[in-house]
């Protein structure tokens, strides 16, 4: 039911509907569809039918069923091209990610899944380039925080020393880091301690 909610207002504009169409066909009243379509309810599943018939759909789409099967199958690609690249079997990872880019051309998690494997492979330039073109598009702070560090050495692999140095400036602190608050959270209990941890981050004293 996960993308329930915004598949049954995405459905119901396509079918130039409004929430009182809806629910007149349902013989239920529009602020059911309304809390329907702002996920603070489901409806029955007996409902589900009546609901895909209507929209001309199946219930599978209907419930997005579609999206966690792609994002399934992505994930598998990942796993699988992952666990190539760390037995050292880099041919067969780069291959996994060349034919998944087939499908997915404009996925950043496969455009920057390949860039690790050619930067593996020390195929810097072309690394580099799809670094350049999968970082604006990734939305996955981890994986852009690692690329953005491993893009700063292939620049100087490139060559180019100068804007590995300059990407390099623009790189998160270590003091921020995962590895460096969470055990600092862990253990710090007082007031005093918290308000010098705050004032170290904010002015770096």
């Amino acid at each position: 039911m996960l993308y329930l909610a915004e598949n049954l207002k995405k459905y119901r504009i396509i079918k130039n509907l409004t929430q009182e169409d809806l629910a007149n066909y349902l013989n239920i009243t529009p602020q059911s569809v309304s809390k329907w379509e702002r996920g603070e309810t489901y409806p029955d599943i007996t409902f589900l039918p009546a609901l895909a018939n209507i929209f001309e759909t199946s219930i599978d789409l209907l419930i997005g069923m579609d999206v966690v099967r792609a994002k399934e199958t992505r994930y598998n690609i990942h796993k699988k091209a992952h666990d190539y690249m760390k037995s050292n079997q880099l041919e067969s990872a780069e291959k996994v990610y060349r034919d998944a880019l087939l499908i997915y051309p404009n996925k950043p998690g496969m455009i920057l899944g390949l860039a690790e494997v050619l930067a593996l492979k020390n195929e810097a330039e072309e690394a580099v380039e799809l670094i350049e073109k999968g970082l604006p598009l990734s939305e996955n702070e981890k994986q852009k925080a690692t690329m953005r560090a491993v893009l700063c050495f292939l620049y100087l692999k490139c060559g180019n020393k100068e804007k590995g140095i300059k990407l390099s400036l623009q790189l998160p602190h270590t003091r921020e880091s995962r590895e460096v608050v969470f055990p600092l959270i862990s253990k710090i209990e007082s007031d005093d301690e918290i308000n010098k941890e705050i004032k170290f981050l904010i002015l770096g004293e």
